[in-house]
């Protein structure tokens, strides 16, 4: 492979993706472990697919703001190294599939070119922050959350606290207590507040901790009711902090933030937060109204450049006013909703929808967290062209966010996870809500929800009506055949209260469009008046659903067709590999400590720079993954970065074998009782720079021995 160089102004990012080339190169030659090369190419975006050989790409668009410009720069990037297909997905980034290895720094640094970055889309990172589509014109917003989304978007973006933790980390806005964010389900969760000090308005927020889905769901406890908006970053980087050093390393399963909360509770956890706020380099950070140009909306010269067209008389029309377009707060402009089936399109259609955002709207496009799209201050008087030409795209179907809008993962088409179809049942889930409940396309209540697999990517965890991906084995003839488990009773209720969804039955995917018939025509027949789907749930219960639709779930009577998965043709079999959600824990000692080597030299090109607060971070690394290293060495099973600082005093320092002034634990955190000041910072990091060259002796002793 050859060497290439970029032509990007930020010499940091360019530096990021010659990286990244450097290190195809080194393990193509096979000068990088498998592991180490999986763990650093996820926080690059770049992502195993279930087709050997290629790459899912994800790109990431934080709070799932895209320009026109922006737009046009992933599809010309898509038609260039992927197929031309383009996936919005559930935390509102753009995926790509199909792409080689070897053409990924090139991808990247074409992106680049337009303030798009693949940089810690995947892996053990914070993963890209959202929020509601609506925030800046949603009328029930106290005020537009879209700046502190995208300043915490920019602070953490390779900050060192937080490319190599246990587990993924996920951030979540919502623009007012209606939840539209779903931050119930997020490791931190943000809603805005607004108090009246001493006759002034003083801006803040809501902060929930320790959400998640997954096969364990939890809903996230409150940190805060309310939190001044200078302290909201400082509290994130003092959290982020706590979950590096606490948060479970050895059992993948138990890596998220909502197991280290639920093991300590959020006493504990607070007190661990309050004891590193000495150590932040900001205490208070005031976010600028206008960050990431959200609140000075900026149209093209080719605005309300369109001609009048008469208003449509359709019922389809009617029914994508009722369900597509709001009227912002912002007087006398539009908002209108794209519904996108399965957040699939092609970048033949983003080009003709960046022509139409440039005649009709503000160039301020939103992806949703349903898989769709936003387009901002429409004129009234325009809605009618629009439609038309939206509807020539077949991006104005009727039903945003609706009963016939379904949330679905890619699952089997292109993930290594995916177990059964979770595309293929949405499509003809959709096509039963249109053809035999057109009511429905109209309904908010009732949401479904699909994912391939138990780890509810596609949200199924908090669905009305969910789906995961599953398998069946028919012990008449020992075949296995495609399932669906079905989980019934979730959501968020628009007043900010959550209800994960219980599991009820597991039955043959084929049956699929009988569970959704049986569940929406009992509740037909049987609710109160005004009675919603989750409450009717929660008043009938989980055995009245597993009655229900027990007669589904018998294998006694399949037919060869119940053998084969929704869009496919040949025989199922469950085929799943190592999934790649999060990067895995790296256990090779010699690996250990050239990457602590590494991070040795980052602590002091951040020194030299002035960043001390860095630097010291970084000579926390030096000292953690030098321990974890020796101690790996030893077989000595390591829970969390806590439990290393336990374990080497144990096996090295009261055992004799290291001599240190202090014992190590004290040594390490240090980082937690001192300002971040440069004379801190250059004691520390000679400190660890004594430590690591201990390591290299010990480790080339124990070799040679």
């Amino acid at each position: 492979m050859r060497s290439f160089r970029t032509e990007l102004e930020d010499p940091i990012v360019e530096n990021d993706i010659i990286e990244l080339e450097k290190k195809i190169r080194l393990f193509k030659d096979g000068k990088i472990d498998d592991e180490k090369f999986r763990s650093l190419r996820l926080a690059r975006g770049v992502y195993g697919q279930r087709q050997p050989g290629v790459q899912m790409i994800r790109i990431k668009i934080p709070f799932g703001k895209l320009t026109v410009r922006q737009l046009r720069r992933i599809s010309q990037v898509a038609d260039k190294y992927s197929n031309g297909h383009l996936h919005i997905t559930t935390r509102q980034d753009i995926q790509i599939h199909y792409v080689s290895l070897e053409r990924t720094p090139e991808l990247w640094a074409e992106l680049e070119q337009d303030q798009v970055t693949l940089r810690e889309a995947c892996g053990n990172t914070v993963r890209n922050i959202t929020a509601s589509a609506k925030a800046g014109v949603d009328a029930a917003e106290p005020f537009d959350v879209s700046p502190y989304a995208h300043e915490m978007f920019t602070y953490f973006l390779r900050n060192p606290v937080c490319q190599e933790m246990g587990r993924k980390f996920k951030i979540a806005f919502s623009s007012s207590d209606k939840d539209s964010a779903f931050t119930l389900i997020h490791d931190v969760g943000v809603i805005p507040r607004i108090k009246i000090v001493n006759g002034e308005e003083v801006r803040g927020f809501k902060v929930l901790v320790g959400g998640g889905l997954g096969a364990q769901p939890s809903l996230a406890q409150v940190a805060y009711d309310f939190l001044e908006e200078d302290k909201l970053i400082p509290f994130t980087e003092a959290l982020l902090r706590v979950f590096d050093r606490h948060g479970e390393r050895l059992r993948r399963h138990k890596a998220r933030m909502k197991f280290l909360l639920n093991e300590i509770g959020l006493e504990a956890l607070m007190s661990l937060v309050e004891e590193e706020w000495t150590a932040l380099k900001n205490k208070s950070y005031k976010v600028a109204g206008n960050a990431g140009n959200t609140t000075e909306i900026v149209f093209s010269d080719q605005y309300g450049n369109y001609e009048q067209v008469e208003e449509p008389t359709s019922e389809r029309y009617q029914k994508w006013l009722e369900a597509n377009v709001f009227e912002q707060k912002q007087k006398g402009y539009y908002g209108v909703f794209l519904k996108v089936l399965l957040g699939n399109t092609d970048t033949d259609t983003a080009r003709k929808l960046a022509e139409i955002v440039e005649r009709y709207a503000a160039d301020d496009l939103r992806l949703t967290i349903n898989q769709g799209a936003l387009l901002k201050y429409v004129r009234k008087e325009a809605l009618p062209a629009l439609y038309r030409e939206l509807d020539a795209l077949g991006l104005a179907v009727p039903g945003f966010d609706t009963t016939v809008d379904i949330t679905a993962c890619p699952g089997t088409d292109t993930c290594n996870l995916g177990i059964s179809s979770s595309t293929g049942i949405a499509k003809v889930l959709e096509d039963v809500i249109e053809k035999e409940y057109p009511d429905l396309i109209t309904n908010n209540d009732i949401k479904i929800k699909i994912s391939g697999c138990p780890n509810s990517c596609g949200q199924h965890g908090i669905a009305s009506i969910g789906f995961h991906g599953s398998s069946l084995k028919n012990r008449k003839n020992g075949m296995v055949l495609p399932a669906l488990q079905v989980l019934l009773g979730g959501g968020i209720d628009g007043e900010g209260n959550g209800r994960v969804a219980e599991k009820v039955i597991k039955v043959p995917s084929k049956k699929g469009p009988h569970v959704l018939r049986f569940v929406l025509e009992d509740y037909d027949e049987h609710k109160l008046d005004g009675e919603y789907f989750s409450d009717y749930f929660e008043r009938q219960g989980k055995n009245y659903f597993y009655e229900l639709l027990k007669p589904l779930a018998d294998l006694d009577a399949l037919e060869a067709a119940d053998y084969i998965d929704w869009g496919r043709k040949e025989q199922f079999a469950v085929q799943t590999a190592v999934g790649e959600c999060a990067g895995v824990i790296i256990d090779l000692v010699a690996t250990l400590i050239f990457e602590t080597e590494e991070k040795y030299e980052w602590a002091q090109e951040s020194f030299a720079k002035g960043q001390y607060a860095d630097a010291i971070y970084h000579a926390y690394n030096v000292l953690v993954n030098g321990a974890k290293a020796l101690l790996l060495s030893e077989d000595v099973k390591l829970k969390s970065q806590a439990t290393i600082l336990k374990a080497f005093d144990e096996h090295y320092v009261d055992a004799g074998k290291i001599k240190l002034d202090s014992s190590f634990t004290d040594l390490v955190l240090q980082i937690n009782k001192n300002e971040p000041t440069k004379e801190f910072a250059e004691t520390f990091i000679a400190q660890a720079a004594t430590f690591l060259q201990t390591v290299k002796d010990l480790r080339r002793q124990a070799i040679s021995a």
